[in-house]
């Protein structure tokens, strides 16, 4: 078609018989011609990992977040946008280690993708490239919501984000071996920004080691590892149990006997155990943003460590002035 209308036009250039017919061969050659090469299509679960990726991926994946950070990610619907999504993924990344189990498995079998489905290179669960802490002897309902693999908030430790990131862009170089070349080099870049972070972290964390603090929550164990803080009480008195008014005052008598500096709960806890035991045994109440997006601070992977470790120190600050001399 392109050809006979090049002769037309040679015969008679100024008709405008041929002018209309070059507006239609152009709208049909560019309708019918192969499309460009299109992004990765991610689905991330959490906002850590929806950053993560995009770190690594730039502008050679897309990303739709499951979940956001006021969001409880043991406890999401899979809704229809949710499900859509899911069907043209290319890559599904999550924490894993039991966290999404309420809703991932169904996710996974209303979308009918079997790009994403477990065993399959476009499944990638973080949790499986860290050391997991708090990994229970034994597994009973009766205990409340314990993971089988240990602990799954695995992302409150910059180490273990170094760990995902280099498994992750592994990942995706044989998911789209094409840009493998772009995922190294914004491996190796990410890589040197996040390891000096760290040391800046660790030296502005220093008067955090060894703190005691309490948490509402069974969310910030490789926090505390990392930082050298202790945790000497638990608000719920089994995982995902909110504590009663006769527990709270339990561990507040606890606390005469072992003082905390400060009680920790993640953005999307709901606040009013932590704020009562705070306000009860004058210790401060922290909210963590527990992931990207938690607050107006944590924009980012780096800016999430960053106001994590400064809300911390603003709270160690006020309790060393308000401790008795």
């Amino acid at each position: 078609m392109i050809q006979f209308f090049l002769s037309l036009r040679a015969r008679r250039p100024s008709s405008p018989l041929i002018c209309a017919l070059a507006l239609v061969c152009g709208c049909v050659a560019l309708a019918t011609a192969p499309a460009a090469q299109a992004s990765l299509r991610v689905l991330a679960c959490e906002p850590e990992w929806a950053a993560l990726t995009q770190e690594l991926g730039g502008d050679d994946v897309k990303i739709y977040v499951a979940t956001n950070a006021l969001q409880d990610p043991h406890q999401i619907q899979a809704r229809p946008s949710l499900i859509a999504n899911a069907r043209n993924a290319d890559l599904a990344v999550c924490t894993g280690a039991e966290l999404e189990i309420g809703w991932m498995p169904v996710l996974l079998r209303q979308s009918g993708n079997a790009r994403i489905q477990p065993g399959s290179p476009g499944n990638f669960d973080a949790a499986n490239f860290v050391t997991k802490l708090e990994v229970p002897s034994r597994v009973d309902r009766a205990d409340g919501d314990v993971h089988a693999a240990g602990n799954p908030h695995i992302q409150t430790d910059p180490r273990n984000i170094a760990a995902v990131a280099a498994a992750l862009a592994q990942r995706l170089k044989e998911v789209d071996p094409d840009h493998a070349a772009q995922y190294q080099a914004r491996l190796d870049d990410f890589n040197g920004r996040w390891t000096s972070a760290i040391t800046r972290w660790e030296k502005q964390a220093a008067p955090l080691r060894g703190v005691p603090v309490v948490v509402q929550h069974k969310a910030f164990p490789y926090l505390l590892n990392w930082l050298g803080m202790s945790e000497v009480a638990t608000l719920e008195p089994k995982p995902g149990v909110e504590p009663s008014s006769g527990y709270l005052s339990e561990v507040l008598a606890k606390l005469q006997r072992e003082p905390a500096r400060m009680v920790l709960r993640a953005a999307y806890n709901d606040g009013r155990s932590s704020e009562w035991l705070a306000q009860h045994a004058q210790i401060a109440a922290v909210v963590l943003p527990f992931t990207v997006g938690g607050d107006d601070q944590a924009k980012d992977l780096f800016a999430l460590f960053d106001d994590t470790i400064n809300r911390l120190l603003v709270a160690q600050g006020a309790a060393h002035k308000a401790a008795p001399k």
